[in-house]
């Protein structure tokens, strides 16, 4: 059987956690013809849920994107497909839930239920968190013990969940989350040429960026 052609450029973009006008301003910059991996957490946190997922599923619609899944894909889907008390609590507390309502979130859900987990180049993979180095499997929320035990053996590693000020290298792991809803920036990585492309995240009070950076470094600790 004849493989399928793949484009000659990805980009693999990271957390969007809502910010759908920065997406829409970083898909603007992007070639046309490349496609687009959207490398989860496209939910949660921002101002813009419903627009950002919208969006991202238009693309993916179109055959010109693929939106794995990420933890806060899977924490939603985890929550609807449970009832009790705990759960009704975490509901609760999710923006996307808070945003969409219990209605749209049940009509997104046989669609964040079919997202895949990882997306394999050629001599990369892209997955959201890591691989787990018992199974090698993709962990949606694995940070250390991926980053000091991956030798290389699928190629180059493209990454998000633990943002940065930066887009980094660690051995053969690209780090792609810069922040984007915490004031910092929504990035596309291209494992072919290793080009990047930016845009600014959405906008905070100073005040409330630093403590809830100050609380993502304390839960990476």
């Amino acid at each position: 059987m004849t493989s399928p052609i793949r484009p000659a450029r990805h980009w693999v973009i990271g957390d969007v956690h809502g910010c759908a006008e920065a997406l829409r301003r970083l898909l603007r910059m992007l070639p046309a013809e490349d496609r687009l991996i959207f490398n989860g957490d496209v939910i949660n946190r921002g101002p813009q849920i419903l627009e950002a997922m919208e969006l991202v599923w238009s693309q993916v619609r179109s055959g010109r994107a693929v939106w794995l899944r990420g933890n806060h894909e899977a924490d939603l889907v985890d929550a609807l497909n449970r009832d009790d008390r705990d759960t009704q609590r975490a509901l609760a507390g999710c923006d996307t839930y808070r945003q969409l309502g219990d209605r749209t979130c049940r009509r997104w859900q046989q669609r964040l239920e079919s997202l895949p987990s990882l997306y394999p180049g050629r001599g990369w993979v892209a997955t959201h968190a890591g691989l787990d180095p018992r199974t090698w499997q993709p962990d949606l929320r694995i940070r250390k013990p991926f980053w000091q035990a991956y030798d290389g053996r699928f190629g180059e590693v493209v990454v998000a969940h633990t943002p940065g000020h930066r887009v980094r290298r660690q051995g053969w792991i690209v780090l792609i989350d810069t922040g984007a809803c915490y004031g910092g920036e929504l990035s596309a990585y291209c494992p072919e040429t290793g080009a990047i492309v930016q845009v600014p995240g959405a906008r905070q009070p100073l005040a409330a960026a630093a403590a809830q950076r100050q609380a993502l470094s304390a839960s990476l600790h």
